[in-house]
C-alpha cells in the first residue's frame, strides 16, 4: 500500500478548504511526522469539523480511502473531546489515536 492522509475542514456538508500528507511508499503500517494546519475564524470553530481519511494512492486508477475518522463538535465520542481539547488550547498541536471506520 502506498498510504497517505487527506484533511478536509468541512461546515455544513461542503468542503471548505484540504491538506494532504505526503504518501508513504509500500507500507501497511506508515507513521507521519506532519502538521496538518487550517486557520479558522474563533466565530466559525464551532461551525466547522474535521474528515481525516487514510487513502491509498494508486497512480494508475483512483485512490482508495481506507478509512476514516470525524473530528468536531457534532463529531462522536474521541473526535469531540478531541475537539474539545483543542479548542481550549489554540495554536497548540493536539495528538490523539483516533478509530478509522470503513467507508460504505
Amino acid at each position: 500500500a502506498d498510504p497517505y492522509v487527506k484533511a478536509s475542514l468541512m461546515a455544513e456538508g461542503r468542503r471548505l478548504k484540504k491538506r494532504k500528507t505526503s504518501i508513504k511508499k509500500n507500507t501497511l503500517n506508515p507513521n507521519y511526522n506532519e502538521a496538518l494546519v487550517f486557520d479558522v475564524p474563533h466565530e466559525s470553530v464551532h461551525h466547522v469539523s474535521l474528515t481525516i481519511a487514510v487513502v491509498d494512492y494508486d497512480c494508475i486508477g483512483h485512490n482508495e480511502v481506507i478509512g476514516l475518522c470525524r473530528v468536531g463538535s457534532d463529531a462522536d465520542g474521541p473526535g469531540r473531546e478531541h475537539w474539545a481539547q483543542m479548542l481550549a488550547n489554540p495554536r497548540k498541536p493536539i495528538e490523539h489515536w483516533h478509530t478509522l471506520v470503513e467507508v460504505r
